[in-house]
């Protein structure tokens, strides 16, 4: 079989395939029964051109520091004990650093060598000094490494976190991204209920288990005056009526347990008052907590506390085992729903706050794709006229080729899921302006060659060997540019370097060897040498 033949196939094979997976991104086709005989890959419109809602949050990276320090506190203490030393007097007076007292001076040395273990790493002893009774008074924080490998972490597990919510609400197509500044960005395309959405997504879910200090004076509380490592949150209270209330409650501002320790989570329904609420599960380590932490407290109120409010502060009566419990608080069956789902998908490790909200409704959404699409259509027109004046017959198989450039991009969108939005549809535009300054540099050499006294056969199999080589260093160094946009860009930047890099591979394959075999085609037709319309 002669190099024809074989380059014949090749363009065939990947005429084909591409059309497979760029005709189900059209509705009559995708619903008629040619559809269900082809791959089910889809374009993914972005949010400028579906519609949908755009989210920026920011991740308190602070509070889960002071989160993982004050567990940190409640792991030493443990192993403390296992080893028969006393902790007392336990409390973080700032955020970044915990104090508590050796109440057995007498094994300093062995509870130092406890700090340097392995165990406790990340933790570094500020200060250690007499107090009274001869006992000593430790304060500990974290290293500077280990707190800037947690920040980072924080932000990695919200961001997992708020793509597994995402996932179990049913939004199609979701981007979330880590920003700068430990910020997050979210584009929901196509999202019919954004109210709920935004709710769900920036319900930060953070669960806190703190130990209620009854003895604090309530003329003191009102005073905002509080004792070191004391806090005020404000606890619901639902009257008889349903009418909803708070009041000020006095906790402690070490966490001794955080929803990081939830493994599953439910909504159920109470059997005397029918009233929906929310039953969760703790994981193996969590329950291990729980059952010390209630067994230290009894007769003590621990206060459930959810987004910064206790919904409920109920009375430890004894040792919880089992690790399994409830949040309670007169919520709606859909409040209780999408609480368990954000509490089953995760609790985020620290509380965000939405920066930036943006809502793209599906009528510009709409517009927007009736613009792009007319955009390609008249770019297409403009260069396809343009080529048939000035090339002749050369330019029609400039502007087959073209065709085909545009059917392989969107086939390529389609394959590996890329998402395209209206910098991707700039991009589609410059990638067929892009093959067509391909094939004008291999026409142009192809006239040279022709000028010299080349027959036609000759000066084609010139032009294009020559004209290729030139055509793959412009090639290769833009690649290297949208490479680089996809790396360090933002959303609409990344879709633009995709159908980029996408354009790229599809016009050096069409501009190089479609155009070659189509035109070794036409000159085998005319049985050898003839003139060239070019």
């Amino acid at each position: 079989m002669s190099s024809l033949s074989w380059r014949l196939i090749v363009v065939a094979v990947v005429l084909v395939l591409g059309l497979a997976f760029t005709l189900p991104s059209i509705e009559s086709v995708r619903q008629s029964p040619l559809g269900n005989m082809l791959p089910g890959n889809q374009v993914s419109l972005g949010l400028d051109l579906k519609g949908g809602i755009h989210l920026t949050l920011g991740v308190d990276v602070d509070k889960a520091l002071a989160n993982s320090l004050a567990q940190a506190g409640q792991d030493i203490k443990a192993a403390a004990q296992e080893k028969e030393m006393t902790i007392i007097r336990q409390n973080m007076p700032d955020p970044k650093r915990l104090e508590f007292v050796l109440a057995t001076p007498e094994k300093k040395e062995a509870f130092d060598e406890l700090l340097k273990s392995r165990m406790f790493s990340g933790i570094r002893v500020v200060k250690a000094d007499m107090v009274d009774d001869g006992k000593i008074q430790y304060a500990v924080a974290f290293t500077p490494e280990y707190a800037k490998n947690l920040q980072g972490l924080t932000v990695d597990q919200a961001v997992k976190t708020i793509r597994n919510r995402i996932d179990q609400f049913g939004v199609a197509e979701p981007d979330i991204r880590k920003q700068a500044g430990d910020r997050i960005q979210i584009q929901l395309p196509g999202l019919k209920d954004p109210d709920r959405a935004i709710a769900l997504v920036g319900k930060t879910a953070h669960l806190e288990f703190k130990i209620v200090d009854d003895t604090v004076d309530a003329s003191k509380v009102a005073k905002g005056q509080l004792p070191p490592g004391r806090e005020i949150v404000m606890e619901r209270l639902t009257g008889p009526n349903g009418e909803v209330s708070e009041r000020p409650l006095v906790v402690k501002s070490e966490a001794v347990m955080t929803g990081e320790a939830i493994a599953d989570a439910r909504m159920t329904f109470d059997q005397q008052n029918n009233q929906p609420y929310v039953s969760f599960t703790l994981t193996p380590r969590g329950a291990k907590v729980f059952e010390r932490v209630t067994g230290e407290n009894i007769k003590k109120r621990m206060a459930i506390i959810l987004d910064g409010k206790a919904s409920s502060a109920p009375t430890i009566q004894d040792k919880i085992a089992g690790g399994r419990g409830q949040i309670t608080g007169r919520y709606t069956e859909t409040e209780a729903r999408d609480l368990a789902v954000v509490l089953r998908a995760g609790a985020l490790p620290a509380p965000v706050n939405v920066l930036e909200q943006r809502t793209v409704g599906p009528s510009l959404g709409q517009e927007s794709i009736d613009n792009g699409v007319m955009s390609v259509g008249v770019a297409c027109a403009a260069i396809a006229l343009f080529m048939l004046v000035y090339y002749g017959f050369s330019g029609v198989v400039a502007n087959v080729a073209l065709v085909m450039n545009v059917v392989l991009i969107m086939a390529g969108l389609a394959m590996f899921g890329a998402t395209l939005t209206l910098p991707g549809i700039a991009g589609i535009i410059l990638t067929m302006a892009l093959s067509v300054d391909a094939n004008i540099i291999i026409f142009e050499r192809i006239r040279e060659e022709i000028r010299l006294g080349l027959p036609s056969r000759a000066s084609i199999k010139e032009g294009f060997t020559r004209g290729s080589l030139t055509i793959l260093d412009a090639n290769v160094t833009t690649a290297i540019a949208a490479v680089v946009l996809y790396e360090f860009g933002t959303g609409p930047i990344r879709g633009f370097a995709v159908t980029l890099l996408l354009g790229i591979v599809a016009s050096m394959f069409t501009a190089i060897f479609v155009s070659h075999t189509l035109m070794d085609l036409w000159m085998r037709g005319k049985g050898g040498e003839t003139r060239l319309s070019i």
